[in-house]
């Protein structure tokens, strides 16, 4: 059975039992600051586990694309050395939301099991709680009963709390679960060994295929346990690990997820992919399929993010996708001898295979294809980097043992795990301290750990049952009350406390516009609210002080001058969408934005520099826009369908319910939830302030609006008024500028030339002080030319001599530089390296350089060190 109609089947089947069918929500998540991603299939729906909202359905069933890389659930590092792990995976789940619980989840998984998939129920073991009476959680009897119904006591398995009580995170939505468990190996293997001894004992044969939770539970901070106002049921199915079952293989790599993206490899690289099912193969095959499952594994995770909208960077979210691709590029560079760009290709594999059922990655082919490919091509520029640096590691380590530190700045700064370091220094006839490097890394892990760390008390809930709504759509001051509070504790930002409002006028950070600031004011105290956040749809106030008396009437005012100046921004940024999908192009989509009262900043899809004219048009055409005077056209709680007919703009990446908030200004409409002006005169004027790349295929535009345009063109201003000042006060001041130009490139012309004439008068000054040293003419000596001027000067002197060796040292502006050239004959006949002198020599200048053999530069800080590395120059030949 193919793998698309499994995932149909599973659908089809938990239809069949009134289960709404729901598409799978983004794999990165944008409204929960607890998550980077969605790490399970429960993820999008715990506000409805914590009752803090109302489900489409109370019985719903999707497959959701996870994402486990960090915290709690982290497989990265087991991805590629067994053959069921991995960063991306499918979770096929079915829920029920205060509906049906146990006996009917237990039943339907088995029926779907055994009576739709067919699969051999004498393969099949299930596992119950044991219990827990230290938290007062008794042995699960009712699903023990149930499971008797339908298989024999033997293969019914009490698990502990780590295998059979699931938990998200230290805190949250949790409950006993009841797991199946599939054992595939032989008639003869199963013979020897019973499969039940196997059951959660990392077999890679003898594997868990769903989880059953049953969420009665809420883990509050302090460890202990609470009843959710309703039983409901989370149920979780492997999707590769049910199609290695259903197709008969015994690694989730040889089934057909997979095995069109590693045929695509073999087909790249020329080497091939060992089956599982082959027992005996070579350390180089088994070296060569690890990376071939990294590689295949990775580009699912990082194309489905990237797809979903999260590029890679340096920070968050997208330093971990960058991980991730850097982990899948270091193997094929080292395991499978691909030196230049390739992973990129295997997206168009990615999308045949899997656009049907999400279309976002056929949609988003293109961009992701070429985003991969750019980060590939700079990354392979670091390895390089960072093989010059181990190269001079080498050359600088007394004994054969490089030091644990070294290695651990390679692999901290140039992303070089410490398997593609020792494999480098072996085939150099070195090793390395391993416990030192194990030591820094410990180290570093303790630091980030330090400095994410974030202590997050329970609600402490003033007004039960209370339903918190957001009114600031229309108003920006309210009579309020506070519902619950909680104190967070982090390195990072301090003590702060959160604070729910019955009704708040304050917007939640979200749609790239930054949270509203504001104050809460009583009759006899103001409390300073600093930002506003989402999280399981509480809007979440954070100030830096409590209320004396929490339970008083409060008016939440939110700071008018901030939001004012932020919806200006927000609202043209719509409008320059609309502008660049006009002018540049409809495959102009939007990538990431950032809406504040400073300025918009706004990232889209385009393959090409925007140039100066096409700015001109942007903002021209915005401008117009403004000029137009158009009003602001809302609709809210508008059925999708409808706003898509109107022609409105969905963006990729986001989650968007059955209704949604449509903004109008002319023909600008936008699915969006933040704040904008009434009228887009109140924009005033519109103006571009930067544009550049962020990655292969993206853009960036940074603008400003109201005031800030104000600000800057009187800036702008002042500085033509300072220009116009130094220049004698010209009547045509670019003429002027023009005019020094054209002075200032004859006159540096003239200098060249008269530094040529320099450097070929000291040749013949040179050419006799060279002494012969062992064999080699030999000159280390200062000299009165600026770098480039050295460089001509060596060439000159070396230029038909087989036996010079030269070290010409350049002061320009207290910068010292160091020149060293060297005959190739006298590099290859006596070992002599110019990289390796200048980077000896360097230490006395203090700085450092490379470059060829035969020829290299050194630039330092300490002018005074010229003459101890002149004199220590001879060394090389003595």
């Amino acid at each position: 059975m193919k793998s698309q109609d499994i995932r149909k089947a599973y659908l089809q089947f938990f239809e069949s039992k009134n289960h709404l069918i729901v598409p799978s929500a983004p794999i990165v998540l944008k409204d929960d600051p607890t998550l980077m991603f969605n790490n399970s299939g429960m993820a999008q729906f715990k506000e409805f586990f914590l009752g803090n909202g109302t489900p489409k359905s109370p019985r719903i069933a999707d497959t959701q694309k996870c994402l486990r890389v960090s915290g709690k659930h982290n497989d990265l590092e087991d991805v590629g050395f067994d053959t069921y792990h991995h960063t991306m995976f499918e979770m096929l789940g079915n829920w029920s939301f205060g509906d049906y619980f146990k006996k009917e989840a237990l039943a339907w998984a088995w029926e779907f099991l055994t009576e739709v998939l067919k699969l051999d129920k004498d393969r099949l073991y299930v596992s119950v709680f044991e219990g827990n009476p230290a938290e007062n959680v008794p042995f699960d009897q009712e699903a023990f009963d149930i499971w008797k119904q339908y298989v024999s006591e033997d293969r019914i398995i009490l698990g502990n709390k780590k295998d059979n009580f699931w938990e998200m995170g230290d805190q949250g939505p949790c409950g006993p679960c009841s797991e199946i468990h599939i054992d595939l190996r032989t008639d003869a293997e199963r013979a020897a060994v019973s499969g039940r001894s196997l059951v959660n004992a990392d077999h890679p044969q003898v594997v868990e295929i769903w989880n059953n939770v049953f969420m009665e539970f809420n883990r509050k901070a302090d460890g202990s346990l609470e009843k959710l106002p309703a039983q409901h049921v989370d149920t979780g199915m492997g999707f590769e690990r049910l199609c290695m079952a259903m197709q008969g293989v015994t690694s989730n790599y040889d089934t057909d997820v997979f095995t069109p993206l590693i045929h695509k490899v073999e087909s790249i690289t020329g080497l091939k992919y060992t089956s599982n099912e082959i027992k005996s193969i070579s350390e180089e095959q088994n070296k060569i399929n690890i990376a071939i499952r990294v590689i295949v594994d990775h580009v699912r995770a990082v194309a489905f993010a990237i797809a979903d909208g999260q590029l890679p960077s340096n920070t968050g979210a997208g330093y971990v996708i960058r991980r991730i691709l850097r982990r899948a590029i270091r193997y094929g560079f080292t395991f499978l001898n691909q030196k230049e760009a390739f992973i990129h290709q295997l997206v168009a594999v990615l999308a045949d295979q899997m656009g049907e059922f999400f279309p976002e990655i056929r949609a988003q082919h293109n961009l992701v294809t070429n985003v991969i490919k750019e980060e590939e091509a700079s990354f392979l520029r670091t390895l390089e980097q960072g093989l010059q640096l181990l190269d001079k590691v080498v050359a600088e380590t007394q004994g054969t043992e490089v030091k644990g530190e070294k290695v651990f700045e390679l692999y901290d700064t140039f992303g070089f795990p410490k398997d593609l370091t020792a494999l480098i220094l072996k085939e150099k006839g070195f090793t390395y301290q391993e416990a030192e490097f194990e030591a820094e890394l410990a180290k570093q892990k303790a630091r980030s750990r330090a400095a994410s760390e974030v202590t997050t008390e329970d609600w402490k809930v003033l007004i039960e049952g209370n339903v918190e709504t957001f009114v600031g759509y229309d108003q920006t001051e309210n009579e309020v009350k506070i519902t619950r509070i909680r104190k967070v504790d982090s390195k990072k930002d301090g003590l702060l406390y959160q604070i729910v409002l019955d009704a708040t006028p304050f917007y939640p950070e979200g749609g790239g516009q930054v949270g509203d600031k504001g104050t809460l004011v009583s009759a006899n105290e103001v409390i300073e609210i600093i930002d506003t956040k989402k999280e399981n749809n509480l809007i979440l106030h954070f100030a830096k002080s409590l209320p004396e008396n929490v339970n008083a009437v409060f008016v939440a005012k939110v700071n008018t001058k901030l939001r004012t100046a932020t919806s200006k921004n927000h609202s043209a940024t719509h409008l320059m969408h609309l502008a660049l999908r006009t002018i540049l192009g409809t495959h102009v989509e939007q990538k990431g934005s950032l809406v504040n009262p400073n300025y918009l900043r706004f990232d889209f899809s385009h393959f090409a520099k925007v140039t100066d004219d096409e700015i001109r048009q942007v903002e021209d055409f915005v401008n117009a826009r403004i000029a137009e005077q158009l009003a602001l056209v809302e609709y809210r709680n508008l059925p999708i369908q409808e706003a898509m007919a109107k022609g409105a703009m969905a963006l990729f990446g986001e989650k968007y319910g059955d209704t949604v908030r449509m903004i109008e200004f002319g023909e600008s409409r936008e699915l969006c939830g933040g704040i904008h002006v009434k009228n887009t005169a109140d924009i005033w004027h519109f103006k571009i302030v930067s544009e550049g790349a962020v990655a292969a295929g993206i853009r960036r535009v940074e603008a400003i609006t109201g005031t800030a345009v104000a600000d800057f063109f009187a800036q702008q201003e002042a500085a033509l008024a300072q220009i116009k000042e130094t220049l004698k006060n010209p009547q045509d001041a670019l003429k002027a500028v023009v005019s020094l130009q054209d002075e200032n490139a004859k006159l540096k012309k003239q200098i060249e030339q008269l530094l040529k004439d320099k450097a070929k008068n000291l040749k013949g000054e040179l050419a006799a002080q060279l002494q012969t040293v062992n064999g080699v003419r030999f000159l280390a000596t200062q000299v009165d030319l600026d770098a480039n001027g050295a460089k001509d000067l060596a060439y000159e002197l070396g230029q038909n001599q087989t036996d010079i060796f030269l070290v010409l040292a350049t002061l320009t502006d207290d910068k010292p530089m160091l020149t060293c050239y060297i005959s190739k004959e006298l590099v290859d006949s006596k070992g002599l390296n110019a990289g390796q002198v200048v980077r000896e020599l360097g230490k006395y200048i203090q700085g450092g350089g490379g470059g060829q053999p035969f020829f290299a530069t050194a630039g330092g800080k300490l002018a005074a060190g010229i003459p101890e590395a002149l004199q220590k120059a001879i060394t090389f030949i003595q």
